[in-house]
């Protein structure tokens, strides 16, 4: 039983989305696209465990500080308090951020970047004060986060490409880290309409802890409104990108047009009537799924240019 409130507590689905994204790029994009790379099977093992634990850490002390918010906001699924006790929560807090400051330690050694290990302390830094203080700002917190969420895609190239750079390869190195950085802004701007929306659905609660989220501040009917216009700037972006990038690949053109546009444009109209909690719970479950379904395009990509070599 414990057990498996642990999982819940560390989102454990969330951890698995991590892990799978970053291995698609290592073990596949980096194969296809003959990317030159830093680490071995094992350090690259160490990179997802820094990942993953101090992300961990990170919806710990999240529901650690939200228990009272929670009890309004989702009832049913608070587990500080119930079934882990605060005391222990704080423990499992420390040990995973020690685990991931560790393995990340390891990882910056064996690349030779020893100041690398600055971005999983600041990483775990800023999620601790995320939750104690910028959390209850409006719009501060959800950019934290988002930022934070696309570096889990960006730390794939920081320590694995951006060490094997030589004067022979830098050009498609760069390529390849620029792939990195175009699928963690998808990543920053999904995950930001999905915290706003998150706010809308989470308002109840957070009155409670005197936050001042965009909800709270400007009601839910005009931040809804503000998420609904944002959406535009992913369903832009996104399709132009596909038109530039895989014209002339109709494969892999629809499956981002229709694949992952399509639902968009679902979400944006569901945010634009939702009225009840329900509503903002389905939106904000489907920005996860066209993330993740943005996210696997990258496999799509990957297959389609290695059978058709």
């Amino acid at each position: 039983m414990i057990v498996i409130a642990f999982l819940q507590l560390i989102r454990w689905k969330n951890l698995v989305m991590i892990v799978c994204i970053q291995l698609l790029f290592k073990y596949i994009y980096f194969s296809v696209f003959s990317v030159a790379t830093t680490l071995s099977g094992f350090d690259f093992s160490i990179l997802l465990l820094a990942t993953i634990t101090i992300a961990a850490a990170g919806y710990i002390i999240n529901d650690i500080y939200d228990v009272e918010a929670d009890k309004i906001n989702k009832p049913n699924k608070v587990i500080i308090g119930k079934k882990i006790s605060k005391k222990q929560g704080y423990n499992y807090y420390y040990l995973l951020n020690s685990i991931g400051l560790i393995a990340g330690l390891y990882v910056a050694y064996r690349i030779n970047k020893l100041s690398f290990i600055a971005i999983f302390i600041i990483t775990a830094l800023l999620l601790k004060v995320y939750n104690s203080d910028f959390k209850k700002r409006p719009l501060t917190g959800n950019i934290i986060v988002s930022l934070l969420v696309s570096l889990s895609i960006l730390i794939v190239g920081v320590f694995d490409v951006i060490p094997a750079i030589t004067d022979e390869n830098v050009v498609e190195q760069y390529h390849a880290f620029r792939v990195l950085i175009d699928y963690s802004v998808f990543a920053f701007m999904f995950m930001l309409l999905r915290e706003i929306v998150k706010d809308i659905e989470d308002v109840n609660g957070d009155k409670k802890l005197k936050m001042k989220t965009l909800p709270i501040l400007l009601g839910r009917r005009r931040a809804k409104n503000i998420v609904f216009a944002l959406s535009f700037v992913p369903l832009i972006l996104v399709t132009l990108y596909s038109f530039n990038n895989f014209s002339n690949v109709p494969f892999i053109l629809a499956y981002m047009l229709i694949i992952v546009m399509l639902p968009l444009l679902h979400f944006m109209t569901k945010i634009i009537y939702a009225k009840t909690k329900k509503d903002y719970t389905y939106a904000s479950n489907l920005l996860k799924f066209i993330m993740l379904l943005g996210m696997l395009s990258i496999l799509i990509i990957s297959l389609n240019i290695h059978y058709a070599k």
